[in-house]
């Protein structure tokens, strides 16, 4: 729908998955509406999610797959717009999907059949996508109406929608600008940093990763009172793969995480039936566990035989396999990080409309939000049910 007064009921900022989807839904009520990105290519993020084959959902979602500072936030907008009405979008397009573990559905052919229907169901709708410029100004101007100046443009409109999500992987463009734009009509924000992130190890742990860097194992990690069971991976610079990236959005810096190398299995009771085995005990946990992670852990008794090790000392081993410590460093950061904790203090925004309560017309959509999704198709839940929300009220 071609504009020519550059006035529009709805100018929504992003082109990434909430922007769009808001975008197609609201154009659907019969609303015009404009969407302004800066970057090259719509649904970058999307494109690659999932490692290319896009994590859309999960079977199972639920307000505590989420963590915000209002852990009801999320209620409302999931229970309006679940996985199974995103699921029906993709079905109904032809999109094939898969079952993974823990409920993660994931594409068959490929992110880039989700990024493009939605930017061919957005087009289809009516909705105006506008790539590769610059938002140069934006303000809230008389008889609540928003003006936005991008590459050298001045757009006028009712609704605006802040869809610009995080810095997480800047790599695809992501950047603060949402955040700025928040903080300029008076929003709070919920300090940010990286979340769903690789962790780095020092000391001599950080050296048995190294030595172990390609490794993966399936692990339980915890931080605190919170576990995560999945498979852990050792990387030259510390520790990577789901359960890390599931723990990393409650570690803090100076916690200390707490590993159990062989999940379902009690060590001690194993010991106690084998303790007449004439097998070194490298070989022996060789069994369960890399046999470099062995060797590294054990390298004062690697070679002591099982029969001859003693109890107190079965005890020792067992002690440090069901509950190895370790105490990162710090995250490898938003260049690694699939998402940001923190953002706009969803204190200040309706949970049903996704308005801003300070400035009526203002939206607040997807990442930039004060909510963080689990690793497993969470956090592109959150952007369609996000921009769905607010597409009914723009």
């Amino acid at each position: 729908m071609n504009n020519s007064n550059n006035f529009y009921d709805v100018i929504i900022l992003g082109a990434g998955a909430s922007g769009l989807y808001c975008a197609m839904h609201a154009a659907l009520r019969g609303r015009s509406v404009l969407v302004l990105d800066h970057g090259p290519k719509a649904a970058r993020k999307v494109r690659i999610a999932g490692g290319g084959k896009c994590n859309f959902t999960n079977l199972e979602v639920s307000h505590e797959n989420y963590i915000c500072s209002n852990p009801h936030f999320c209620k409302s907008a999931l229970a309006r717009h679940g996985q199974w009405d995103f699921i029906d979008f993709v079905s109904s397009a032809g999109i094939e999907y898969e079952e993974r573990d823990d409920g993660q559905l994931f594409t068959v052919a490929g992110a880039g059949r989700v990024a493009g229907l939605l930017l061919e169901r957005s087009g289809r709708a009516g909705a105006e996508i506008l790539m590769n410029g610059k938002i140069q100004n934006v303000e809230h101007i008389e008889d609540n109406k928003f003006s936005v100046v991008f590459s050298d443009i001045e757009y006028h409109c009712r609704s605006l929608v802040v869809a610009l999500g995080s810095p997480a992987y800047p790599q695809v463009g992501a950047g603060s600008l949402g955040y700025e734009i928040a903080g300029q009509f008076g929003h709070r924000l919920i300090k940010t940093r990286p979340g769903l992130v690789p962790l780095r190890i020092g000391g001599r742990n950080g050296k048995i990763c190294r030595e172990l860097s390609g490794n993966s194992m399936p692990v339980i990690i915890s931080c605190g009172a919170r576990s995560f069971k999945s498979d852990m991976l050792f990387t030259h610079k510390g520790i990577s793969g789901p359960a890390v990236l599931q723990i990393s959005n409650y570690w803090n810096r100076g916690d200390e995480l707490e590993v159990d190398l062989m999940p379902g299995v009690d060590l001690n009771s194993l010991f106690e039936k084998d303790r007449s085995l004439k097998v070194a005990l490298k070989n022996y946990l060789g069994r369960y566990i890399p046999k470099k992670l062995a060797e590294n852990l054990f390298a004062d008794c690697q070679m002591e035989q099982v029969n001859r090790l003693g109890i107190k000392k079965e005890q020792e081993i067992s002690e440090q396999i069901h509950h190895w410590k370790l105490k990162p460093e710090g995250s490898e950061g938003f260049s690694k990080a699939e998402v940001t904790l923190g953002g706009v203090d969803t204190d200040q925004v309706s949970s049903k409309t996704m308005e801003s309560k300070l400035v009526p017309g203002l939206y607040f959509i997807g990442e930039v939000l004060d909510v963080t999704g689990w690793l497993g198709g969470y956090n592109l839940q959150w952007a369609w049910s996000s921009g769905f929300a607010a597409s009914n009220f723009v």
